[in-house]
């Protein structure tokens, strides 16, 4: 398999060329297009109660696509929702960490799953972050561009910025009382330590929200 990543940083997509026998795997509506010799195969991958985890905890698909060619090479592109940069990541018997939504695609070897974040996640809005597991390539997504961190030691992060990070990090959810966000309730900060890398996106959809809030359409009263 060999992939491009177009367009980038601010409206990426990713092209995979695919000879026989080759798949891979993304989530529902991520398929932007294709040659015409790529079959589609929809499924849960691990299972009924795999997909309602993702769907149900972080609002990731039920179901996924396979993309196979047939008959030759063939190749299919795709894009995430939202305005920003893909990252190619390589798993070899791995783990990622993502934040809800941030999965893309991968190859067959890579299997995503939701992880219950404990208390840790309390304050986030979701509690789940994704779990990526395997041997193979993952493509993750931002908003915005991605920026990756090398930590050693302690490092804080908006919970809106943090993407992606390696499970030898450990973090905890804190609120920063004396710093005040989105309609002035209190930031929620990200605090990483340890040794690993985190990959932040350069944007935040929160913080888009709070700039977009005083445009927002009222009533009359």
């Amino acid at each position: 398999m060999q992939y491009e990543i177009l367009c980038q940083p601010t409206y990426s997509a990713v092209e995979v060329q695919l000879d026989p026998g080759e798949r891979i795997v993304a989530e529902a509506g991520a398929m932007s297009w294709m040659t015409a010799n790529i079959q589609t195969e929809t499924g849960t991958r691990g299972g009924m109660l795999s997909g309602l985890k993702r769907k149900l905890l972080t609002g990731e698909s039920f179901f996924q696509n396979i993309y196979t060619p047939q008959g030759g090479p063939g190749s299919v592109t795709f894009a995430p929702g939202s305005a920003g940069h893909i990252e190619a990541h390589e798993l070899a018997n791995g783990e990622l960490l993502l934040e809800k939504g941030a999965y893309l695609a991968s190859t067959e070897g890579v299997t995503c799953d939701a992880k219950f974040d404990g208390l840790k996640g309390f304050f986030n809005e979701g509690m789940f972050v994704l779990r990526v597991t395997g041997t193979g390539t993952l493509f993750f997504n931002a908003y915005g561009d991605i920026h990756a961190v090398d930590v050693d030691g302690e490092y804080t992060v908006d919970n809106g910025f943090a993407v992606a990070w390696e499970p030898t990090l450990q973090y905890r959810l804190t609120r920063g009382r004396k710093i005040r966000s989105f309609l002035f309730s209190d930031q929620l900060l990200l605090r990483f330590s340890g040794q690993g890398r985190v990959w932040l996106q350069s944007r935040s959809p929160r913080a888009m929200a709070s700039w977009v809030y005083p445009y927002r359409p009222t009533g009359n009263s």
